[in-house]
């Protein structure tokens, strides 16, 4: 058996001002709950909340409070995320950072996939996040939108990688379907999934841990909460080598799998249908974009098919009444 103790906070996060004193507090708070804790991950953009405009430069004190508090408390210490300026493109990236029990900063990884178009400004990482925790196994990191997108833990698995550590600021009516695609994600690539969502400006909880058998171990509601976990790294092993349960062996079967798939070649033209799509936006009030639908040429021509009364009328192309 190789036990870690990996702890989650679910915390309600402010938009308009720092979280960081809230963070540390409530990491005080659950070492002395939990001493046993050995990990600890908050949620995305906890510190500072997830507006553009509270962006700080890649090193600063911030950082620093972080870092000893790692070495404080003797943890492996992943702050959620923030936004910060690129020191040489001057771009800004939503950045998660890997501080060791030393208080060291290991590891920085920029999310690969920002919510666009809803995250516009916001630049997209390209180098991904695996590191080792010595005796223990390996571990990997994905920021929330990231996961949506399975070629990025399929790159983190295939290098070894038995826990994804995931942290999200999910607010939005998708929450549910990013807890089932958590839940596969566990499955397909049986590994660990440690799914830190927050509250208030920080989402609307539900954090999540599963199991390489997509078995949820944990599941905050809407409130607050702390909550360790003492995973097994040696089931992940088991679970590869012998299958989910005995049965797919999922990782093996790609290894040896007798495809390449050309979608992936951007020049090979069979995602040409991706292109027909339209752009990348925020849909506006109305849209009626890819329904290929007749809208009459102005208001007045809609108003004359409709009718006078109650929003009812002839439809010419019917010759019967419609509803508006």
């Amino acid at each position: 058996m190789t036990p870690f103790a990996i702890a989650g906070v679910q915390m309600y996060v402010n938009a308009l001002q720092p979280n960081v004193d809230g963070m540390l507090h409530r990491l005080d708070i659950l070492m002395m709950r939990f001493p046993w804790t050995q990990m600890v991950l908050f949620s995305e953009l906890a510190p500072f909340g997830p507006l553009e405009k509270f962006k700080l430069p890649q090193q600063n004190e911030v950082i620093d409070k972080f870092c000893e508090a790692a070495r404080r408390h003797k943890i492996w210490l992943i702050p959620g995320s923030m936004f910060l300026t690129h020191p040489e493109d001057g771009r800004v990236y939503n950045t998660s950072l890997v501080i060791n029990p030393d208080g060291e900063v290991i590891r920085r990884y920029a999310k690969m996939f920002p919510f666009l178009p809803y995250e516009a400004g916001i630049a997209a990482g390209t180098d991904f996040c695996v590191f080792d925790v010595p005796d223990v196994g390996r571990f990997g990191l994905s920021i929330c939108y990231d996961m949506w997108f399975p070629e990025t833990t399929r790159q983190l698995t295939s290098q070894g990688v038995e826990v994804l550590l995931h942290p999200v600021l999910t607010g939005t009516t998708d929450r549910d379907a990013e807890l089932a695609i958590a839940r596969a994600t566990a499955a397909q690539f049986q590994c660990y999934v440690i799914d830190v969502n927050g509250l208030g400006a920080g989402g609307v909880g539900k954090s999540l841990v599963v199991d390489p058998t997509s078995l949820v171990l944990h599941q905050s509601a809407g409130q607050e909460d702390m909550f360790p976990i003492e995973v097994d790294l040696s089931m992940v092993r088991r679970q590869r080598e012998t299958g989910m349960k005995g049965l797919g062996q999922v990782l093996k079967s790609f290894r040896d799998r007798s495809t390449d798939f050309s979608v992936y070649d951007r020049s090979s033209g069979v995602d040409s249908y991706l292109s027909s799509l339209g752009p990348l936006e925020v849909p506006q009030q109305g849209s009626r974009a890819g329904l290929h639908v007749d809208v009459p040429a102005n208001a007045e021509a809609e108003k004359l098919e409709r009718g006078p009364h109650m929003g009812f009328g002839i439809s010419p192309a019917l010759g019967k009444t419609s509803g508006g």
